[in-house]
């Protein structure tokens, strides 16, 4: 049996310029952190008692002779793609999926790690990340771009930059004293069930294309907030003033990005005192994120009961195994 722990990951700046339209001509760049919220995958061999040969459980249930006739396309193409047979698998997730916290690639990234551990391969993260993005957007043919399945393999607090000739990732350089007090200042709240991630993103691919010079501000925005980061001697406030505007930014990219209930939230967090803040992910719902000042942490609150408060932790693992028991499988006739 096989457990892999995967985290979901919140953006800060620069979403949209991970898609190869973008930065395959003009470069892109995130800054991204996980946090402590996961999703696991549980993978073992079915025992040799029943009379499908593959047991799904996720949102859904599925008991299946051949892969050909599973119906979750993300495990479908995986298990044909490494030749997998004879499965039982789980999935369970701290948060939702469709909230904007790259949950369905967390679960990609997780589950291949899972099918290697099983093969007795090990991938690196590099590899799980190339893989879960092949998987994704070639196999699956998944409208989006390309930063979820790296922020979930890699993890940790880090810039990632994006050309024609790949990307690269860099960790933010912030002491821990600095880290832990821009932590202490975001809050998180659920909003509501988004629409599929990739329904927003092919709407927001089209509209890029006429959107580039709002995409090259949020692109330079990467380069100002990795310098609030680094710099001990700007107000980590300043954050907060840059999160509204890049929300600004990116609202003006797509008319499926926000809604008139999300926009009403986010006035009355930021009338009760936050500095700025946005919604995470392609937009529609999801989870939004303010950075807001201590002594104005419970007006916000306040202000937002009707939404659910989630508490966090950056983490800085990735995915990883947290428990591998090999087995001897014998394929079935």
């Amino acid at each position: 049996m096989i457990i892999t722990q995967t985290p979901f990951r919140m953006s800060f700046f620069g979403g949209g310029t991970d898609f190869s339209g973008f930065y395959d001509k003009h470069g892109g760049a995130v800054i991204s952190t996980t946090f402590d919220k996961y999703c696991y995958v549980t993978v073992r061999h079915l025992p040799p008692f029943f009379d499908y040969k593959t047991h799904l459980t996720y949102s859904k249930e599925e008991k299946v002779f051949s892969n050909d006739e599973i119906v979750h396309p993300a495990i479908r193409n995986a298990m044909q793609w490494l030749d997998m047979h004879d499965i039982r698998m789980t999935y369970e997730s701290d948060l939702p999926a469709r909230s904007g916290l790259g949950t369905s690639s967390s679960f990609a990234v997780g589950m291949l790690e899972a099918f290697y551990a099983l093969k007795g391969k090990y991938a690196d993260k590099r590899k799980l990340a190339d893989d879960a993005i092949y998987l994704e957007r070639v196999l699956c043919k998944e409208a989006g771009g390309i930063q979820d399945q790296i922020a979930a393999s890699f993890g940790g607090f880090n810039r990632i930059d994006f050309s024609c000739d790949g990307y690269s990732v860099k960790p933010v350089i912030i002491s821990p004293e600095r880290k832990k007090a821009l932590n202490d200042r975001l809050m998180l709240f659920f909003t509501g069930f988004s629409r599929f991630s990739s329904d927003i993103q092919q709407s927001t691919e089209k509209s890029m294309k006429d959107k580039t010079e709002e995409l090259l501000k949020m692109y330079r925005l990467v380069d100002e907030a990795e310098k609030i980061f680094t710099d001990k001697t700007v107000n980590l406030d300043e954050f907060g003033k840059l999160l509204d505007y890049t929300w600004k930014l990116k609202r003006g990219i797509s008319p499926g990005i926000s809604t008139g209930s999300i926009d009403e939230q986010y006035d009355r967090a930021m009338k009760a005192g936050a500095l700025g803040g946005k919604l995470l992910g392609a937009g529609g719902g999801g989870f939004l994120l303010f950075y807001v000042p201590f002594e104005k942490q419970e007006a916000v609150k306040a202000a937002l009961a009707s939404q659910m408060y989630v508490p966090f932790r950056f983490e800085n693992d990735g995915t990883k195994v947290i428990y591998y028991g090999p087995e001897t499988y014998i394929e079935k006739e």
